[in-house]
């Protein structure tokens, strides 16, 4: 893939002929196809993020934010496994070393595939902490929730030693000093979704990959938060083409602009408005459909729970804030 077009024209055709006929079956048997993923890495869709010196295709955020769009329009749980990959193909990227070295290449082709464990990056008190050894550091704590276990190889880890975060590369394999409860999701639920128990789990020192300030990492949040949004336009964008032309394709562009050309501190409401619109239109393609819409083989009632899904996903106490009352308001 040479161009920006190329790529999401690329998208677009994986997204119809390929993910969004087999959406229904993944939903329904819990398990996302190594094919599916397998497609992604060959036609060089996890090295969206890389820049163009470490092979990726050099696109900006708009474009990276339409093929995030279109791949999650037609199979969220799909996008989703697949998009935990990139913030740490990006964060590796300018991180230069032999960390770098050893994965990068192997991580921007999706022969080797990441997943992320960013517990210790929460607000409050650290649920995974990080305590310094001779040899590097050992993790103690757990991260809430880690996709893709089984379909990755690494995990980017996120610990706190006091107000420093500790970012590693970890390896994605149940050991005595890793354990994995898999977590049951109204939606989603074939992503393998599990909480991430660590009890001193040793990280050597040739697999740490940076260090930051906490209180700088949660201030900064806002900026991380756009990327996320694209899974409710997504969502909202394959409801509308199910329901046909109407007064919801306009909020769908509404929607978007707004995340595009939000400023961080305005970010959270934007993420709430793209949530509260795929919640709606969800709800508007489950009544459109009627008693038909809520068996399990139809798209109606899994758009409908993948909608709930994201009101709640990366969500943040200010963008919970911005969402509840848009929930609440009266409508005519």
């Amino acid at each position: 893939m040479t161009s920006s077009d190329d790529l999401l024209s690329r998208a677009r055709e994986i997204a119809e002929n390929v993910l969004f006929p087999a959406t229904i079956e993944i939903d329904r048997s819990g398990a996302v196809p190594a094919s599916h993923l397998d497609l992604l890495a060959k036609e060089g869709f996890y090295g969206l993020a890389a820049p163009a010196e470490f092979g990726g295709p050099d696109v900006d955020l708009a474009t990276a934010s339409d093929v995030m769009q279109t791949l999650a329009s037609a199979c969220l749980c799909t996008t989703f496994v697949w998009m935990q990959h990139h913030g740490v193909v990006l964060r590796l990227a300018f991180q230069p070393g032999p960390l770098r070295d050893e994965w990068l290449p192997g991580l921007v082709a999706g022969e080797r595939r990441a997943g992320v464990a960013l517990g210790g990056g929460l607000p409050g008190p650290p649920v995974l902490a990080a305590t310094r050894t001779a040899d590097g550091y050992v993790l103690n704590g757990h991260s809430p929730w880690v996709t893709g276990w089984g379909m990755v190889d690494v995990l980017a880890v996120l610990a706190r030693d006091g107000d420093t975060l500790v970012w590693a590369l970890v390896d994605a394999t149940e050991s005595a000093t890793l354990a994995v409860e898999p977590l049951e999701l109204v939606a989603v639920n074939a992503s393998n979704t599990v909480t991430a128990r660590f009890t001193d789990h040793p990280v050597p020192a040739e697999r740490l990959f940076g260090t930051q300030d906490h209180a700088e990492f949660v201030a900064a949040d806002a900026t991380r938060l756009r990327m996320n949004g694209s899974l409710s336009l997504g969502l909202t964008a394959r409801c509308t083409t199910l329901l046909g032309p109407g007064p919801l394709d306009a909020e769908l562009t509404a929607a978007r602009t707004r995340l595009d050309t939000a400023e961080p501190e305005d970010m959270p409401d934007a993420r709430a408005q793209a949530s509260a619109l795929a919640s709606r239109a969800a709800t508007t393609l489950v009544a459109s459909a009627g008693s038909r819409g809520i068996l399990l083989d139809q798209h109606p009632q899994k758009l409908a729970r993948e909608a709930l899904f994201l009101l709640v996903f990366a969500s943040r106490p200010a963008i919970k804030q911005a969402l509840l009352p848009r929930l609440l308001r009266p409508t005519a």
